[in-house]
Protein backbone atom coordinates (compact mmCIF):
# COMPACT_ATOMS: atom_id res chain seq x y z
CA UNK A 1 0.00 0.00 0.00
CA UNK A 2 0.87 3.22 -1.02
CA UNK A 3 2.43 5.84 2.20
CA UNK A 4 0.82 9.57 1.94
CA UNK A 5 2.42 12.39 3.97
CA UNK A 6 -0.47 13.75 6.41
CA UNK A 7 -0.92 15.74 9.05
CA UNK A 8 -2.29 13.82 12.45
CA UNK A 9 -5.13 14.94 12.78
CA UNK A 10 -6.01 14.79 9.03
CA UNK A 11 -4.86 11.36 8.90
CA UNK A 12 -6.80 10.86 12.35
CA UNK A 13 -10.04 11.99 10.87
CA UNK A 14 -9.33 9.63 7.78
CA UNK A 15 -9.19 6.45 9.45
CA UNK A 16 -11.74 7.17 11.78
CA UNK A 17 -13.52 7.45 7.98
CA UNK A 18 -12.43 4.17 6.85
CA UNK A 19 -13.42 2.60 10.08
CA UNK A 20 -16.83 3.13 9.81
CA UNK A 21 -17.66 6.32 11.23
CA UNK A 22 -20.32 8.21 9.91
CA UNK A 23 -21.34 10.89 12.39
CA UNK A 24 -19.10 13.60 13.61
CA UNK A 25 -20.16 15.84 16.45
CA UNK A 26 -17.67 18.84 17.78
CA UNK A 27 -16.73 21.72 18.41
CA UNK A 28 -13.25 24.19 17.14
CA UNK A 29 -10.48 24.49 19.61
CA UNK A 30 -6.78 24.18 19.04
CA UNK A 31 -4.72 22.12 18.20
CA UNK A 32 -7.27 19.49 17.14
CA UNK A 33 -9.11 22.02 14.56
CA UNK A 34 -7.74 19.85 11.46
CA UNK A 35 -10.34 16.93 12.49
CA UNK A 36 -13.58 19.11 12.38
CA UNK A 37 -12.12 20.61 9.01
CA UNK A 38 -11.41 17.69 7.43
CA UNK A 39 -14.87 15.84 8.48
CA UNK A 40 -16.52 19.11 6.53
CA UNK A 41 -15.19 18.64 3.78
CA UNK A 42 -15.30 14.83 3.92
CA UNK A 43 -18.35 13.23 5.74
CA UNK A 44 -20.81 14.55 3.06
CA UNK A 45 -18.94 12.86 0.44
CA UNK A 46 -19.20 9.32 2.21
CA UNK A 47 -22.69 10.26 2.97
CA UNK A 48 -22.45 10.77 6.88
CA UNK A 49 -23.05 13.64 9.12
CA UNK A 50 -21.09 16.49 10.37
CA UNK A 51 -22.96 18.97 12.64
CA UNK A 52 -20.36 21.52 14.43
CA UNK A 53 -22.16 22.11 17.63
CA UNK A 54 -22.92 25.45 19.83
CA UNK A 55 -20.70 24.07 22.35
CA UNK A 56 -18.90 20.82 23.83
CA UNK A 57 -21.16 20.30 25.82
CA UNK A 58 -23.76 19.93 23.10
CA UNK A 59 -21.58 17.70 21.36
CA UNK A 60 -21.02 15.09 23.03
CA UNK A 61 -24.82 14.83 24.03
CA UNK A 62 -25.24 14.20 19.94
CA UNK A 63 -22.79 11.25 20.36
CA UNK A 64 -24.80 10.28 22.96
CA UNK A 65 -27.76 10.08 20.85
CA UNK A 66 -26.53 8.70 17.76
CA UNK A 67 -24.27 5.94 19.81
CA UNK A 68 -27.64 5.18 21.13
CA UNK A 69 -28.94 4.66 18.17
CA UNK A 70 -26.61 2.13 17.09
CA UNK A 71 -24.42 4.44 14.60
CA UNK A 72 -20.62 4.80 14.71
CA UNK A 73 -20.16 8.57 16.66
CA UNK A 74 -17.21 10.15 17.19
CA UNK A 75 -16.12 13.71 18.51
CA UNK A 76 -13.02 15.19 19.56
CA UNK A 77 -11.29 18.18 21.17
CA UNK A 78 -8.78 19.31 23.56
CA UNK A 79 -8.00 19.37 27.11
CA UNK A 80 -10.33 22.35 28.09
CA UNK A 81 -13.07 20.95 26.08
CA UNK A 82 -12.42 17.63 26.95
CA UNK A 83 -13.38 18.68 30.49
CA UNK A 84 -16.52 20.24 29.06
CA UNK A 85 -17.34 17.01 27.77
CA UNK A 86 -17.17 14.91 30.90
CA UNK A 87 -20.77 15.16 32.31
CA UNK A 88 -21.79 13.95 28.88
CA UNK A 89 -18.92 10.80 28.81
CA UNK A 90 -19.94 9.82 31.75
CA UNK A 91 -23.88 9.42 31.00
CA UNK A 92 -22.75 7.22 27.97
CA UNK A 93 -20.97 5.35 29.74
CA UNK A 94 -23.86 4.72 32.10
CA UNK A 95 -26.08 4.07 28.92
CA UNK A 96 -23.45 1.38 28.32
CA UNK A 97 -22.91 2.49 24.77
CA UNK A 98 -19.89 2.62 22.37
CA UNK A 99 -18.35 5.73 20.65
CA UNK A 100 -14.87 7.47 20.56
CA UNK A 101 -13.56 10.33 21.77
CA UNK A 102 -10.40 12.10 20.54
CA UNK A 103 -8.43 14.24 23.02
CA UNK A 104 -5.71 16.55 21.61
CA UNK A 105 -3.88 17.73 24.73
CA UNK A 106 -2.71 20.78 24.96
CA UNK A 107 -1.38 22.52 28.89
CA UNK A 108 -3.34 23.58 31.26
CA UNK A 109 -4.42 24.09 34.00
CA UNK A 110 -7.71 26.51 32.85
CA UNK A 111 -6.99 27.70 29.13
CA UNK A 112 -3.35 26.74 29.45
CA UNK A 113 -1.61 26.80 26.26
CA UNK A 114 -2.08 25.68 22.67
CA UNK A 115 1.13 23.19 22.51
CA UNK A 116 1.45 19.99 23.64
CA UNK A 117 1.38 18.50 27.21
CA UNK A 118 0.46 15.24 28.69
CA UNK A 119 -0.85 16.16 31.99
CA UNK A 120 -4.96 14.98 31.06
CA UNK A 121 -3.86 11.25 31.95
CA UNK A 122 -5.44 11.51 35.33
CA UNK A 123 -8.25 12.91 33.34
CA UNK A 124 -8.81 10.15 31.29
CA UNK A 125 -7.41 7.08 32.81
CA UNK A 126 -9.26 7.53 36.12
CA UNK A 127 -12.85 8.21 34.45
CA UNK A 128 -13.14 12.15 34.40
CA UNK A 129 -16.34 12.55 35.17
CA UNK A 130 -19.00 11.73 38.09
CA UNK A 131 -19.39 7.12 38.92
CA UNK A 132 -17.35 4.66 38.83
CA UNK A 133 -16.26 3.92 35.12
CA UNK A 134 -13.54 3.64 32.86
CA UNK A 135 -12.47 4.62 29.61
CA UNK A 136 -10.59 2.48 27.45
CA UNK A 137 -7.61 4.86 26.51
CA UNK A 138 -5.34 4.36 23.99
CA UNK A 139 -2.20 6.85 23.53
CA UNK A 140 -0.25 6.50 20.38
CA UNK A 141 3.22 7.30 19.53
CA UNK A 142 3.43 8.08 15.90
CA UNK A 143 0.79 9.55 13.46
CA UNK A 144 0.61 5.60 11.71
CA UNK A 145 -0.10 4.61 15.23
CA UNK A 146 -2.86 6.89 15.63
CA UNK A 147 -4.42 5.82 12.38
CA UNK A 148 -4.14 2.08 13.80
CA UNK A 149 -5.42 2.95 17.10
CA UNK A 150 -8.30 5.23 15.87
CA UNK A 151 -9.62 1.99 13.95
CA UNK A 152 -9.12 -0.23 17.14
CA UNK A 153 -10.83 1.87 19.30
CA UNK A 154 -14.26 1.88 17.31
CA UNK A 155 -13.44 -2.06 17.42
CA UNK A 156 -12.83 -2.01 21.06
CA UNK A 157 -16.10 0.66 21.81
CA UNK A 158 -18.57 -1.63 20.11
CA UNK A 159 -16.94 -5.01 21.85
CA UNK A 160 -17.59 -3.57 24.85
CA UNK A 161 -20.09 -0.84 24.55
CA UNK A 162 -17.85 1.43 26.13
CA UNK A 163 -16.46 4.65 25.18
CA UNK A 164 -12.88 4.88 24.20
CA UNK A 165 -10.35 7.71 24.05
CA UNK A 166 -7.52 8.23 21.78
CA UNK A 167 -4.66 10.39 23.74
CA UNK A 168 -2.54 12.15 22.02
CA UNK A 169 -0.05 14.99 23.39
CA UNK A 170 -0.95 17.90 20.58
CA UNK A 171 1.89 17.32 18.35
CA UNK A 172 0.66 14.05 17.27
CA UNK A 173 -1.85 15.95 15.48
CA UNK A 174 0.24 18.70 14.74
CA UNK A 175 2.93 16.28 13.18
CA UNK A 176 3.14 15.02 9.41
CA UNK A 177 4.28 11.87 8.63
CA UNK A 178 4.19 9.19 5.89
CA UNK A 179 1.44 7.18 6.68
CA UNK A 180 -0.45 3.79 5.26
CA UNK A 181 -4.47 4.33 5.55
CA UNK A 182 -5.25 0.55 5.94
CA UNK A 183 -8.58 -1.09 5.79
CA UNK A 184 -9.52 -2.13 9.26
CA UNK A 185 -9.19 -5.58 10.43
CA UNK A 186 -12.46 -7.20 10.16
CA UNK A 187 -13.43 -8.27 13.84
CA UNK A 188 -16.28 -10.30 14.71
CA UNK A 189 -18.23 -8.06 16.91
CA UNK A 190 -21.71 -8.32 19.03
CA UNK A 191 -24.61 -7.06 17.17
CA UNK A 192 -26.09 -3.97 18.34
CA UNK A 193 -29.77 -5.68 19.45
CA UNK A 194 -29.67 -3.09 21.88
CA UNK A 195 -29.94 -0.23 19.27
CA UNK A 196 -32.82 2.59 20.19
CA UNK A 197 -33.55 1.50 15.79
CA UNK A 198 -37.34 1.06 16.17
CA UNK A 199 -39.42 -1.89 17.63
CA UNK A 200 -40.16 -3.73 13.99
CA UNK A 201 -39.48 -6.93 15.48
CA UNK A 202 -42.27 -7.62 18.68
CA UNK A 203 -40.23 -11.08 19.17
CA UNK A 204 -37.21 -9.25 21.27
CA UNK A 205 -37.46 -6.93 24.02
CA UNK A 206 -37.65 -3.27 23.69
CA UNK A 207 -34.69 -1.13 23.54
CA UNK A 208 -33.81 1.38 26.09
CA UNK A 209 -30.88 3.46 26.50
CA UNK A 210 -31.00 5.00 30.11
CA UNK A 211 -28.29 6.04 32.84
CA UNK A 212 -30.45 7.32 35.57
CA UNK A 213 -31.70 4.74 38.02
CA UNK A 214 -34.04 5.70 41.04
CA UNK A 215 -33.77 2.41 42.74
CA UNK A 216 -30.48 1.48 44.52
CA UNK A 217 -30.80 -1.72 43.79
CA UNK A 218 -30.95 -1.54 40.06
CA UNK A 219 -28.17 0.89 39.90
CA UNK A 220 -25.63 -1.46 41.77
CA UNK A 221 -26.67 -4.20 39.47
CA UNK A 222 -25.40 -1.74 36.46
CA UNK A 223 -22.39 -1.03 38.66
CA UNK A 224 -21.43 -4.83 39.24
CA UNK A 225 -22.05 -5.24 35.11
CA UNK A 226 -19.73 -2.47 34.36
CA UNK A 227 -17.13 -3.84 36.50
CA UNK A 228 -17.44 -7.38 35.50
CA UNK A 229 -17.41 -5.85 31.92
CA UNK A 230 -13.94 -3.62 33.27
CA UNK A 231 -12.10 -6.62 34.42
CA UNK A 232 -12.85 -8.37 30.98
CA UNK A 233 -10.97 -5.71 29.17
CA UNK A 234 -7.80 -5.36 31.49
CA UNK A 235 -7.65 -8.87 31.16
CA UNK A 236 -7.93 -8.99 27.12
CA UNK A 237 -7.06 -5.91 25.88
CA UNK A 238 -3.79 -4.80 27.61
CA UNK A 239 -1.11 -3.42 25.27
CA UNK A 240 2.51 -2.13 25.34
CA UNK A 241 5.54 -1.30 23.53
CA UNK A 242 8.80 -3.11 25.34
CA UNK A 243 12.04 -1.50 23.84
CA UNK A 244 15.60 -3.00 24.51
CA UNK A 245 14.10 -3.86 28.13
CA UNK A 246 16.53 -6.87 28.29
CA UNK A 247 18.89 -6.96 30.16
CA UNK A 248 18.88 -3.26 31.00
CA UNK A 249 20.47 -1.31 33.94
CA UNK A 250 17.81 1.47 33.72
CA UNK A 251 14.12 1.09 32.58
CA UNK A 252 12.51 4.08 31.23
CA UNK A 253 8.78 4.58 31.67
CA UNK A 254 6.92 7.13 29.05
CA UNK A 255 4.31 7.45 26.43
CA UNK A 256 3.23 8.87 23.54
CA UNK A 257 5.56 11.17 21.87
CA UNK A 258 7.90 11.62 24.93
CA UNK A 259 8.58 8.02 24.24
CA UNK A 260 10.43 8.47 20.71
CA UNK A 261 12.24 11.27 22.75
CA UNK A 262 13.96 8.86 25.37
CA UNK A 263 14.34 6.46 22.21
CA UNK A 264 17.03 8.91 21.36
CA UNK A 265 18.29 8.77 24.77
CA UNK A 266 18.39 5.12 24.94
CA UNK A 267 20.54 5.67 21.62
CA UNK A 268 22.89 8.37 23.43
CA UNK A 269 23.46 6.10 26.37
CA UNK A 270 24.16 2.94 24.42
CA UNK A 271 27.15 5.18 23.37
CA UNK A 272 28.27 5.87 26.79
CA UNK A 273 27.86 1.99 27.59
CA UNK A 274 24.70 2.61 29.77
CA UNK A 275 22.12 0.16 28.50
CA UNK A 276 18.61 1.48 28.69
CA UNK A 277 15.61 0.33 28.02
CA UNK A 278 12.08 1.77 27.47
CA UNK A 279 8.47 0.30 28.27
CA UNK A 280 5.82 1.98 26.77
CA UNK A 281 2.39 1.91 27.64
CA UNK A 282 0.18 2.01 24.54
CA UNK A 283 -3.67 1.09 26.65
CA UNK A 284 -2.86 3.51 29.95
CA UNK A 285 -6.21 1.90 30.77
CA UNK A 286 -5.83 -0.62 31.23
CA UNK A 287 -2.22 0.08 32.14
CA UNK A 288 -0.48 -2.55 31.55
CA UNK A 289 0.83 -3.11 35.43
CA UNK A 290 1.92 -6.62 35.01
CA UNK A 291 4.75 -6.23 31.95
CA UNK A 292 6.11 -2.76 34.48
CA UNK A 293 6.21 -5.28 37.39
CA UNK A 294 8.01 -7.82 35.47
CA UNK A 295 10.54 -4.91 33.65
CA UNK A 296 11.61 -3.90 37.02
CA UNK A 297 11.86 -7.23 38.58
CA UNK A 298 14.37 -8.12 35.97
CA UNK A 299 17.69 -8.80 38.29
CA UNK A 300 20.13 -6.45 35.87
CA UNK A 301 18.17 -3.44 36.70
CA UNK A 302 19.32 -1.07 39.13
CA UNK A 303 16.99 2.04 38.68
CA UNK A 304 13.47 3.02 37.14
CA UNK A 305 12.35 6.14 35.51
CA UNK A 306 9.33 7.59 34.44
CA UNK A 307 9.64 10.84 31.89
CA UNK A 308 6.07 12.86 30.99
CA UNK A 309 5.15 16.37 29.95
CA UNK A 310 3.59 17.00 33.46
CA UNK A 311 3.95 17.47 36.88
CA UNK A 312 3.53 13.33 37.77
CA UNK A 313 0.85 11.12 36.63
CA UNK A 314 1.42 7.97 34.99
CA UNK A 315 4.22 7.87 37.54
CA UNK A 316 1.81 7.11 40.39
CA UNK A 317 0.42 4.29 38.07
CA UNK A 318 4.06 2.91 37.70
CA UNK A 319 4.71 3.16 41.46
CA UNK A 320 1.19 1.17 41.98
CA UNK A 321 2.34 -1.86 39.64
CA UNK A 322 6.47 -1.55 40.67
CA UNK A 323 4.08 -2.34 44.66
CA UNK A 324 7.46 -1.36 46.26
CA UNK A 325 9.36 -3.54 44.64
CA UNK A 326 12.43 -0.52 43.22
CA UNK A 327 12.08 3.19 43.56
CA UNK A 328 10.99 5.01 40.73
CA UNK A 329 12.23 8.21 40.08
CA UNK A 330 10.23 10.84 38.09
CA UNK A 331 11.39 14.01 35.31
CA UNK A 332 9.18 15.88 34.33
CA UNK A 333 8.38 19.34 32.25
CA UNK A 334 6.03 21.25 32.82
CA UNK A 335 4.19 24.16 30.74
CA UNK A 336 4.06 22.34 27.48
CA UNK A 337 8.13 22.50 27.41
CA UNK A 338 9.36 19.41 25.59
CA UNK A 339 12.17 17.22 27.31
CA UNK A 340 15.25 17.13 25.59
CA UNK A 341 17.10 14.19 24.84
CA UNK A 342 20.13 15.55 26.31
CA UNK A 343 18.14 16.37 29.29
CA UNK A 344 16.78 12.46 29.60
CA UNK A 345 20.41 11.46 28.99
CA UNK A 346 21.64 13.60 32.30
CA UNK A 347 18.75 11.86 34.30
CA UNK A 348 19.52 8.48 33.15
CA UNK A 349 23.16 9.08 33.90
CA UNK A 350 22.58 10.55 37.21
CA UNK A 351 20.12 7.82 38.62
CA UNK A 352 22.42 4.81 37.34
CA UNK A 353 24.88 6.85 39.76
CA UNK A 354 22.82 6.86 42.65
CA UNK A 355 21.91 3.30 42.24
CA UNK A 356 25.08 2.02 41.57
Amino acid sequence: MTKVLMKGNEAIAEAAIMAGCRHYFGYPITPQNQIPEYMARRMPQVGGCFLQAESEIAAINMVYGAAGAGARAMTSSSSPGISLKQEGISYIAGAELPCVVINMVRGGPGLGSIQAAQSDYFQATKGGGHGDYHLITLAPASVQEACDLVQLAFDLADQYRCPAMLIGDGMIGQMMEPVELREPVKRELPPKTWATTGWDDKSRPRAVVNSLYIESEDLEKLNRRLQERYAEIAKNEVRYEAYHTEDAEIIVFAYGTVARIVKSAIAKCAEKGVKVGLLRPITLWPFPKEAVYNAAAQESVKGLLTVEMCAGQMVEDVRLAVNGLKPVDFFGKLGSTLPTTEEIVDEIIELRKERA
